[in-house]
């Protein structure tokens, strides 16, 4: 017989929430965002595959993915807290400490510092931080979520090496970047405006992008929608269709390579 996906269980053992977590997390979680859990796990045919925009709608509240989140995940999707803790805390998107209105995510990978990126990210921190006490990994300058906080974090390859050195700012690009520009667009987010990314969707803050990562975009959908490839990134299938080029086409009856069997 075939589990509901309400009594299946990521770790492989049933287990049922302490009834006291549902009073515990209610003075953060309010009706509304109780409907829009619902509602996620709704897509899914098995309940625990919505974690992880579920964990985006619980950091679009208070900024970051807290206890009081972790265990909301946990009972609405009949998991245990560490359960939800083990994935909250495999991927980097989701923040254990409130982060600012903005978060700006510096690419310091190879090609990204070697055409600049290290020295972006150190000029951030000291603009951020002060020369004597640079701001660290994941730490906010101002108070976390009010208006023109910023988040700062060094980041792993963003897949935009065509436009290196890259930084985002709430996840939307900001291409080309120099130390300079760098510190002009966060002293914009610090005055409380919000530049156009240099492609994407229109800048919004970071607990509104953990919305719209959970599928809800309040009016917003075409915003998505925003170009997100540019020459630099379409110059070789231009090229190849000016030339006439095509990859052959690949033969139906085509020989797999043998498989040596496991010992």
């Amino acid at each position: 017989m075939s589990e509901s996906p309400n009594e299946s269980t990521m770790g492989g053992s049933a287990h049922r929430p302490d009834a006291t977590v549902g009073t515990a997390v209610s003075a953060v979680f309010s009706s509304d965002v109780r409907t829009k859990a619902k509602q996620i796990i709704a897509r899914y045919p098995v309940a625990q595959s919505a974690l992880l925009p579920l964990l985006h709608l619980v950091q679009s509240v208070e900024g970051y993915v807290s206890q009081a989140g972790i265990e909301f995940c946990a009972e609405q999707l009949d998991l245990s807290k560490a359960e939800v803790s083990a994935v909250a805390t495999f991927y980097t998107m989701y923040k254990r400490r409130p982060c600012g209105e903005h978060l700006v995510s510096v690419c310091t990978n190879t090609l990204c510092a070697a055409l600049g990126g290290e020295k972006i990210y150190r000029t951030l921190a000291e603009h951020l931080g002060g020369e004597e006490r640079p701001l660290g990994h994941e730490e906010t300058a101002g108070e976390p979520g009010t208006p023109g906080s910023v988040t700062l974090e060094h980041v792993e390859c963003l897949a935009a090496c065509d436009f290196a050195p890259v930084l985002q700012v709430n996840y939307e690009f900001f291409d080309k970047q120099t130390p300079e520009s760098a510190v002009e667009l966060v002293k914009a987010l610090q005055r409380g405006e919000r530049p156009n990314p240099t492609r994407g969707a229109p800048l919004t803050d970071f607990k509104q992008v953990g919305l719209q990562l959970a599928g809800f975009f309040g009016g917003r959908e075409s915003d998505v929608d925003g170009p997100s490839a540019s020459p630099e990134t379409l110059r070789g299938a231009w090229l190849a269709q000016e030339q006439g080029w095509t990859a052959p086409a690949m033969p139906d009856d085509a020989p797999l390579p043998d498989v040596p069997e496991k010992k």
